[in-house]
Parts: C-alpha cells; sequence; structure tokens
C-alpha cells in the first residue's frame, strides 16, 4: 500500500500541473474525490484491512487526502487569479449579474392605446389619416375664415399654398364623413404639428385623439356624459370636469373641459395658475357647416366633436410639469411608466 500510495503521489504532481481552468478542476475532483473515485477507493481497502494494519494505513491515507485537497485548493486559487487578470480594470466579478435590459411602451404610446381602449369600449371605432394635409380639408372644410390666425404660416407648417403638415385629427373626420353615411361613431389618433417654440407646455410635435359622434338627435348632454365617462376611466372616480364656453369654429357651441388640478385637489396652485383646475381637451356640437363640407343633410343629423392632447392627458395622470421630458430618451425618466 505504501509504495502505490507513491505511485498516486507521483500522478497526483502531474495532474495538478495540468489543472489551467474550472473543467480540468472538476475533473481532478472527481477523479479523486468522488463517489467513485481514487480515495473512496482507497478508505473501502483501509475497512477490509486488519486492526493491526489501519492504524498505520489510516494515517497514510489521509495524508495523501489533505494533500490532494491542498493541491485542488491552489489550482483554484491560481485559476481564478488568471481570471480575474484579464477582466477589465474596474470589474468585479462578486456583484451579482446583470440581467438584459427588457423594453417596454414609450409613456405617450402606452397613453395613446389606452385612450383609445377606453373610446372604444363606448363603441367608437378608429379612423386614420394623412399627416401632410391638405388646406382644403385641415381648415376650409372645418369652417375656418381665410383670416383666421391658425392659417398664418407663424402656425403652421406649409409645403406650399395648399399643403401643409395638419394642425390638429380634424380633417380626419370630414374625410370620414364623406366616405360613410351617417350614423358616425370614430376617434382619430395621431400626431399633429404646430409651429409653437419648445416649452414646458409646448411642442411643435405632439399626439391628438379627436372623437366625433354623429346621428339623428345626438346632444350637448351625450357629449358630457361621454367625456365624464372617459376621465372616470383614466383617472379615476374622484375625477371631475367642468365645461366652460369658448369659441371653435368647426363646432357651436363650444366648450373647454377643465379637469381639477392635479397638484391642489382645487385648492389653487403654480401648476393650474391659482385657479384649481387644468385645461384638458376642447370640446362642442358639430357645426352645420362642418357637415354640409361633408355632404351631410344638417337638418336630419347632429353630432358632437372632442379633441384632446395626449401629452397633456399623460402629464394629469402622472403629475408631469414638462412635455419635453416626453422628447429627450432619458430612461431615468422613462423607466418611471
Amino acid at each position: 500500500m505504501q509504495a502505490e500510495l507513491a505511485e498516486l503521489r507521483a500522478a497526483l504532481a502531474q495532474d495538478a500541473a495540468l489543472l489551467g481552468d474550472e473543467v480540468a478542476l472538476e475533473a481532478f475532483r472527481v477523479r479523486y474525490l468522488g463517489r467513485k473515485g481514487i480515495l473512496a477507493g482507497l478508505f473501502l481497502r483501509l475497512a477490509a484491512a486488519t486492526p493491526a494494519e489501519r492504524p498505520e494505513l489510516g494515517k497514510a491515507i489521509h495524508g495523501f487526502q489533505a494533500e490532494v485537497e491542498a493541491r485542488l485548493d491552489a489550482a483554484k486559487t491560481a485559476v481564478m487569479a488568471r481570471a480575474e487578470s484579464t477582466l477589465p480594470p474596474g470589474f468585479d466579478p462578486s456583484l451579482p449579474g446583470r440581467g438584459p435590459w427588457l423594453g417596454r411602451r414609450h409613456v405617450l404610446a402606452a397613453a395613446l392605446a389606452e385612450i383609445v381602449d377606453i373610446f372604444r369600449g363606448m363603441g367608437f371605432s378608429v379612423a386614420d389619416g394623412p399627416e401632410v394635409e391638405l388646406d382644403a380639408y385641415n381648415f376650409e372644410a372645418l369652417n375656418f375664415p381665410a383670416d383666421h390666425p391658425s392659417r398664418d404660416a407663424q402656425d403652421t407648417f406649409y409645403v406650399d399654398d395648399q399643403v401643409l403638415l395638419r394642425t390638429h385629427t380634424s380633417p380626419v373626420q370630414v374625410r370620414y364623413m364623406e366616405a360613410h353615411p351617417p350614423p358616425v361613431r370614430i376617434v382619430v389618433p395621431g400626431r399633429v404639428y404646430r409651429n409653437e417654440a419648445l416649452d414646458a407646455s409646448h411642442a411643435a410635435e405632439f399626439h391628438q385623439v379627436e372623437g366625433l359622434y354623429v346621428d339623428a338627435g345626438v346632444t350637448m348632454g351625450d357629449l358630457v356624459t361621454t367625456l365624464q365617462q372617459f376621465a372616470y376611466e383614466y383617472f379615476g372616480r374622484q375625477a371631475r370636469l367642468r365645461f366652460r364656453p369658448h369659441f371653435f369654429p368647426f363646432t357651436e357651441p363650444s366648450a373647454e373641459a377643465d379637469m381639477v388640478c392635479f397638484g391642489c385637489g382645487g385648492q389653487g396652485c403654480r401648476i393650474c395658475g391659482n385657479t384649481g383646475w387644468i385645461e384638458v381637451l376642447g370640446a362642442g356640437m358639430v357645426h352645420p357647416h362642418v357637415f354640409t363640407a361633408a355632404g351631410y343633410d344638417a337638418e336630419q343629423v347632429t353630432g358632437f366633436a372632442f379633441g384632446m392632447g395626449v401629452e397633456r392627458i399623460a402629464m394629469l395622470r402622472h403629475g408631469i410639469e414638462d412635455i419635453r421630458l416626453f422628447l429627450e430618451n432619458d430612461l431615468r425618466f422613462l423607466s418611471q411608466f
């Protein structure tokens, strides 16, 4: 047995010299220390030895085991040292691993989808139209007079005298009515453009969702009920809207809807200008001239229309005070939603 242990020590030295990576370390461990390894066989032979042989034999086998473990530990330390020497400066291999970055919807895309889903649930269909629009649809068919300020180049991006970037999604309402007889119940989501200087509450490119409901006997009460239901669905049952008279060329009567300020709950603060209310959207009953331009009989149908800025709605929902945050692609901001 002593001669055999001497041979095993010589083989151990040769095997230990070849331990250069984790795979070799594991193979070495299994060969010498595994359940069916060399030391397991030696201990079985120790159990079968005579009582007189066991003390000396046991001491020799335990000594060999200690040598195996020492060489394995030394090889592990050397392998780890070599691996760490190849790591970039400042890299700590003891830190937990970083999982893959999972993308998500942009907060505006999520808001737009949720708004559309709410109106789908109320029976509205979704319509779409061109972003590069004709003046005839963007202004003329919507009852904008020729001298209306919105038609100035200072407010609208013109391609030429008759072509422009749409300033709202309302032209789609006229296009849809031209192609579909009443009743009509649609929402029109999309990107719009206005010649605005970028600041905390204005952008030259933003998103709108506009709605149109046309049928016999549609009333202002239907409009108020629809928008209040939307407010409940999107902002919660605590949401309160108020409607105040306003002017829009394409609706008559017209109103703007305000919601209780998210910052002060209606008490007044700098966000709402100490009024307790924040403007949410514009709405009103469709003007008869718009029906006539679309080919409808204004004596037979009535309808309401509304329009809301998606950025403004999302800002109210999440308490965001600067529209520019949507445009900066800062993950510290976007990852909150």
